[in-house]
């Protein structure tokens, strides 16, 4: 079994920055790609962030290009999202994704979220 872990939401003002970490853990594994989504209040569904891929290929949603930044450690098992100039509109609950290669099988493994909240 994978876990993965997210940890770095809070409270911060707008134009402030965080720093959110994930990392994947378990055994058997192999890390094809991890991705940042989020859920703003109100919405029903999970909007794609950011994704690095195993060559460390990004993409952003354009809500956020040039103030989020994914980027891996070196084992490529935690996966980071520098949120600079936040706005009020990046308030919600963010989840990590990885998409794992075990057993034979492609997976995708889902953290449990970690909120943030943008807000004078």
């Amino acid at each position: 079994q994978v876990q993965v872990v997210e940890s770095g939401g809070g409270l911060v003002q707008p134009g402030g920055s965080l720093r959110l970490s994930c990392a994947a853990s378990g055994s058997d594994f192999a890390i094809l790609g991890m991705a940042w989504y989020r859920q703003a209040p109100g919405k029903q569904q999970r909007e794609s962030v950011a994704t690095i891929t195993g060559d460390d290929s990004t993409t952003y949603a354009n809500s956020v290009k040039g103030r989020l930044t994914i980027f891996r450690n070196n084992t490529k098992s935690t996966v980071y999202l520098q949120m600079n100039s936040l706005k009020p509109e990046d308030t919600a609950v963010y989840y990590c994704s990885s998409r794992l290669l075990r057993l034979g099988l492609v997976q995708t493994a889902w953290g449990q979220g970690t909120q943030v909240t943008v807000s004078s």
